[in-house]
């Protein structure tokens, strides 16, 4: 999470960046003296299994748990730098038109996030494979890659104005899907681990749904709350059972991705949904 989107010219603030790799084995840290990375085997203790000082590093992704990361640094916000961490090397660098906003990364595509446009590199060679132009402004960066092997699903608004979401195909660079997710602004999308269902949030913050990748079906839909807040996050599981949502209210909601349980009650339909809140 790009958190310089927020600081509003607070120069006192220290953390640019914080984020969990594809697979949530490691943690990156972007701080206004460097970075660190740190392995989440056991949570008793977090220790950096590497350090870099200098820079101030407001983005910092890190491939798996390999060695490969890109990072932006906050005074040269539209250059990538491709680094071997454990080599202490650079392997290579990318300069855009526009400020980079987001990276994303799987196994096969590393995709660079602008206001307006979308770089999609192959990440073997980091050539560009395809760019998405001209797309509504996305000040935020707002975008999902799927991590799964076999696709490389592409979420993003399509809209400035409502909450349509446009995916792409990242493998073989073709649109798949528009869908219609929320009457608002969208502010947070996540791919379940397969990258066959697809979590959507709006500025509202009180409903998130849920949709059938790439068909573009609404499968469940989960009430946070009547409040409008801000949501920060989803996150699915790693095995797909359960969808996690982080908001403003200090408050995180976990919901469980059964099947929609149709009971019919004379002329009316009940689809339950199950949650738990824990509040810090």
């Amino acid at each position: 999470m790009n958190l310089s989107h927020d600081l509003s010219g607070d120069s006192t603030s220290e953390l640019l960046f914080v984020n969990f790799n594809q697979d949530a084995t490691s943690m990156a840290v972007g701080t206004r003296s460097g970075y660190r990375l740190f392995p989440l085997a056991s949570l008793d203790k977090l220790e950096p299994c590497f350090e870099k000082d200098g820079g101030e590093m407001c983005i910092v992704e890190r491939l798996f748990s390999s060695s490969l990361v890109a990072i932006v640094e906050l005074s040269n916000p539209r250059k990538l730098r491709v680094c071997h961490f454990k080599k202490n090397s650079e392997i290579c660098t990318y300069s855009y038109p526009d400020t980079i906003l987001s990276v994303r990364l799987n196994r096969q595509r590393l995709v660079v996030v602008l206001r307006q446009n979308l770089y999609i590199h192959n990440i073997r060679d980091m050539k560009v494979m395809h760019t998405i132009r001209d797309t509504p402004s996305n000040p935020t960066g707002l975008c999902a890659l799927s991590v799964d092997n076999d696709n490389g699903y592409i979420a993003y608004p399509g809209s400035s104005q409502n909450g349509e979401v446009q995916v792409f195909d990242g493998i073989n660079l073709k649109a798949v899907a528009s869908i219609m997710a929320h009457d608002s602004q969208l502010v947070a999308l996540a791919f379940n681990p397969s990258g066959s269902k697809l979590a959507t949030a709006s500025v509202t913050g009180t409903v998130i749904r849920v949709f059938s990748i790439p068909q573009g079906d609404k499968l469940i839909e989960f009430r946070r709350g009547m409040k409008r807040v801000h949501i920060s996050c989803l996150s699915f599981s790693t095995d797909d059972l359960y969808l996690v949502i982080s908001s403003s209210t200090e408050t995180v909601h976990v919901f469980k991705l059964v099947a929609p349980q149709e009971e019919k009650c004379g002329s009316h339909t009940h689809t339950r949904t199950h949650a738990r809140t824990h509040t810090h």
